[in-house]
């Protein structure tokens, strides 16, 4: 829609970078006030260094899944993959590298591993909902020709969508998406029984409606299976798996924590 959010002379701001950037400081400022209202003792240095490393390499991952899985797209002008303010981010990417970086430093740390997990996961889902707004400026990640009388249709040659067609708002699907598991999760807190509930939570709700949405995608991006399934479909159903699994597990080990507090009660 508008790629460039305005100009300031020779400058241009880039709606795409704008968002990512809203999203970002919107989400660290709500888990830092979570993290505070949970009275969690950790020093703020390791708090702040926590972000810093699960970010830049969320924003690494994301950027490196989308490269692999658009290869041909890069190979002409391989200069094109540090033009990050044109779009080009995939979510699952940066989900998978910064988690796994965040459960490193935690460990390494000894921080509450599925307590923060807990904290920053409505931070991640309105993320989510800020960068899809984003894409939805720079045109990336949009779908496939709609006939729907809620159809959007690019019109800027700046953007990244194909132009002059009637397609599906994917990137406000998600956005949408994103905005619903965010409130979810602060309404579903109260309820909460063991730490990690939210974040896999969050995890299977995404990945369900991530999965959907893949159907009515038109960018052009990574498919497996000889066609049968995007890059995003496959790692959405091992994350939906293990998400399941894990509420199971972690359920189950919390029950198994109380009754045994519970028999050695006198």
């Amino acid at each position: 829609m508008f790629p460039v959010l305005f100009r300031l002379g020779s400058l241009e701001i880039y709606s795409y970078g704008f968002f990512i950037l809203l999203g970002f400081v919107v989400g660290v400022f709500i888990a830092f006030r979570r993290a505070k209202k949970a009275g969690i003792s950790i020093p703020f240095d390791k708090i702040a260094d926590l972000f810093f490393y699960s970010v830049l390499s969320a924003f690494i991952g994301s950027r490196v899944l989308f490269v692999i899985i658009n290869i041909d797209l890069f190979k002409r002008d391989p200069l094109e993959i540090f033009k990050l303010w044109k779009g080009g981010l995939v979510f699952y990417g940066g989900l998978i590298v910064g988690a796994l970086v965040s459960i490193i430093y935690m460990k390494l740390n000894r921080m509450p591993l599925w307590r923060l997990a807990d904290i920053t996961s409505p931070s991640i889902s309105l993320g989510l909902f800020f960068g899809r707004l984003g894409c939805f400026s720079a045109g990336c990640c949009y779908g496939k020709e709609t006939s729907l009388p809620w159809g959007v249709i690019f019109k800027n040659p700046q953007s990244l969508a194909r132009l002059n067609t009637p397609l599906h708002p994917t990137q406000l699907y998600e956005a949408l998406v994103g905005f619903g598991i965010f409130i979810f999760l602060i309404r579903w807190e109260r309820k909460k029984s063991f730490d990690g509930e939210l974040f896999f939570l969050f995890l299977l709700f995404y990945s369900i409606a991530r999965f959907f949405i893949e159907m009515v995608r038109g960018d052009p991006r990574g498919f497996l299976l000889d066609g049968l399934a995007s890059t995003s479909q496959i790692i959405g159903i091992f994350l939906a798996i293990l998400s399941i699994f894990m509420l199971f597990y972690l359920k189950r080990n919390t029950d198994k924590g109380l009754k045994n507090v519970n028999t050695r009660d006198p």
